[in-house]
């Protein structure tokens, strides 16, 4: 199975906001963690996709969503 990981510019696209938002938000803790790989940085688009669904909400209330939905 192939995972599909999105750059910032596609994230931003995604939120409708701009790629420099996008860190903004990261670096506030109100977007979902990225995967580093090396120096490259990448969201998981089924991660996005229900960080949407959610109504964006901030890190660590999309991580408890995350995990009660995992269980």
């Amino acid at each position: 199975m192939t995972e599909t990981l999105l750059t910032a510019r596609d994230v931003a696209a995604a939120l409708k906001v701009s790629p420099r938002q996008i860190w903004k938000m990261l670096s506030s803790g109100k977007l979902v963690e990225p995967v580093r790989l090396g120096r490259s940085v990448r969201w998981r688009a089924e991660d996005i996709d229900e960080f949407i669904r959610l109504g964006c909400p901030n890190r660590e209330r999309f991580e408890a969503e995350k995990g009660r939905a995992a269980k």
